[in-house]
């Protein structure tokens, strides 16, 4: 793979390398047939070349005599140059500005030698045409030159040929090199994030460090980081699985015994012997034994759509004082908890809750009744409303550190109750509290009762 992604990187540099030579080379040759076909007319407007190729716009034929107008006498002046007009003979028959011992006669090979050099004035020669006339335009100290050379065109073109596949393969050479070297920089670190994902994939969340990271360190870090949530999430997952597990062979268990026993009482009702009396005391025990597996299944289907988020909530603006007093009030009516000690208070009268009534209620009942089922009978639970908090107290039996980490814990059911229930309780009334936004922190001291503070 690794070795792959190198070569891949390797032939995209080199075809980049090769298209930018050719079309470097297109656009020179194109450059050059373009040159060659504008000729000397790609002479800078302001050059004395093209001044003397436009000058004959500034000559006319009078009495079959070429003159100078008045704009061409000016535009002699301005440019700085002098003329002389020849007629077919080379003999000079009009002049404008020209300097003292210049020719008064040209043969062609003269006009030639004229054009090609300056002269001992350092005046350079520009010739042009006018219908049957020539004229020359001296221009004193030009800046401008000639150079004159000779080609063979096979020839260049055949160097201009080997130049190109030279500089082409050299191009390539040091293309490939430069581009091995940075394609094993650039490629080791793809190639490694390549590694770390189909980990990742195989659930090695490992965090691995990483050298020579280059520009891809913020990557290598951030997978490290998902490496480390993976690990968590991971050791979540496997935690809620075994205590899932947990949970069904405790359900089991729990469903086996009323099973037991309702298939057990069933069976004497068949019975003919068995009075009229036992009959109704059987069918008692299955009623409750029926309405105890209700109970464990309904609230195994609740606090799995809590934990989905899948329960709506029917919100409604409550007084949380009247609400709590109210709940106090039915356990204290309830013939179960008579003779124990509930008290309430309350210091904020207007504290309102946005809240469901009937789920919230059976969270808070569900800390009222373990703060009572769990404890001796001379147990004192307070229950206060301060400060926009709502706290549950007892003085009672407090809970072991080793279960205090899990007690709402889904499906953790504690091992020291001795009050029947479906081990759900408290994991319910957690959820239902944080559905609604609030938050529950529960501290306990062995021997020295729990402390439960409700946030909403």
């Amino acid at each position: 793979m690794k070795w792959k992604l190198t070569g891949r990187y390797l032939f995209s540099i080199l075809s980049i390398v090769f298209i930018v030579i050719i079309v470097n080379t297109m656009v020179l040759i194109g450059l050059l047939i373009y040159q060659q076909q504008q000729g000397i007319d790609q002479v800078e407007s302001g050059s004395a070349e093209r001044f003397t190729r436009s000058f004959s716009n500034y000559l006319t034929l009078e009495e079959e005599e070429p003159t100078l107008s008045a704009e061409g006498v000016e535009a002699l002046e301005s440019f700085g140059a002098w003329l002389q007009i020849l007629n077919q003979n080379g003999e000079v028959i009009s002049s404008k500005f020209a300097p003292d011992g210049v020719a008064n006669h040209y043969s062609p090979v003269e006009l030639v030698h004229k054009y090609k050099y300056m002269d001992d004035h350092f005046n350079t020669y520009f010739i042009g045409e006018f219908e049957e006339y020539s004229y020359i335009i001296g221009v004193p100290q030009s800046k401008e030159e000639r150079v004159t050379f000779m080609m063979d065109t096979t020839s260049v073109i055949t160097y201009i040929f080997k130049a190109i596949i030279a500089i082409t393969i050299v191009d390539l050479i040091i293309a490939a090199i430069v581009g091995l070297l940075f394609s094993t920089i650039l490629t080791k670190p793809v190639h490694y994030m390549i590694e770390r994902i189909s980990q990742l994939k195989a659930r090695n969340f490992t965090v691995q460090k990483t050298k020579r990271a280059g520009i891809y360190k913020p990557v290598f870090a951030n997978l490290n980081e998902v490496s480390t949530t993976l690990q968590a999430h991971e050791e979540e997952r496997k935690k809620l699985e075994n205590m899932r597990n947990e949970w069904i062979s405790n359900v089991s268990h729990d469903l086996k015994t009323p099973l037991a026993s309702i298939r057990g009482y069933a069976e004497l009702l068949n019975e003919e012997q068995v009075s009229h009396e036992e009959r109704q005391e059987y069918a008692g025990v299955i009623e409750r034994q029926s309405l105890y597996m209700k109970e464990l299944l309904d609230d195994f289907n609740l606090t799995l759509r809590l934990r989905n988020q899948e329960l709506p909530l029917h919100i409604q603006e409550t007084k949380a004082e009247r609400f709590t007093r109210e709940i106090v009030i039915d356990v204290l009516n309830d013939p179960r908890y008579d003779g124990y000690h509930i008290s309430f208070e309350s210091d904020d009268p207007s504290l309102t809750w946005s809240i469901d009534q009937h789920l919230m209620k059976r969270a808070l009942l569900n800390f009222i009744h373990n703060a009572l089922l769990h404890n001796p009978s001379d147990v004192e639970v307070a229950i206060r409303l301060d400060a926009g908090k709502l706290i549950i107290e007892d003085n009672g039996n407090g809970i072991a550190p080793d279960e205090l980490e899990q007690i709402f814990d889904r499906y953790y059911r504690g091992t020291n109750t001795k009050a029947q229930g479906t081990g759900l309780g408290m994991a319910i009334a957690r959820d239902i509290i944080t559905a609604h936004g609030g938050t529950v922190h529960l501290t306990s001291e062995q021997h020295h009762g729990t402390k439960v503070v409700i946030k909403m």
